[in-house]
């Protein structure tokens, strides 16, 4: 009933800068917190940033100062700008939404997942 697509993964050198973009469709009556997890191979899912509903953020300890998490609750829409991006910020990066569906259900929802690839 609620689906993510996400976009904007890709290869770069390290030093440079990727946006990604998650955005939130169906039946949905509220969004709550919205993040970006990463999971790089043979490592657990991680957390890499959260934004609540009123704008306050989260970050991981590795990405602070470098990264930037922010949405657009018009669009139901959260980015995540990666600057300054380092060999090991390489991972499959997912976006997660929490809410309420129109169905007065609560969810939470991965996205199918993006690769972020950065080169030395």
């Amino acid at each position: 009933q609620v689906q993510l697509v996400e976009s904007g993964g890709g290869l770069v050198q390290a030093g440079e800068s990727l946006r990604l973009s998650c955005a939130a469709s169906g039946s949905i009556f509220r969004i709550n917190e919205m993040g970006w997890y990463r999971q790089a191979p043979g490592k657990q899912r991680e957390l890499v940033a959260t934004i609540t509903t009123g704008g306050s953020t989260n970050y991981a300890d590795s990405v602070k100062g470098r990264f930037t998490i922010s949405r657009d609750n018009t669009r139901k829409t959260v980015y995540l700008q990666m600057n300054s991006l380092k060999p090991e910020d390489t991972a499959v990066y997912y976006c997660n939404v929490g809410g309420t569906t129109s169905y007065i259900r609560d969810f939470s929802t991965w996205g199918q997942g993006t690769q972020v690839t950065v080169s030395s």
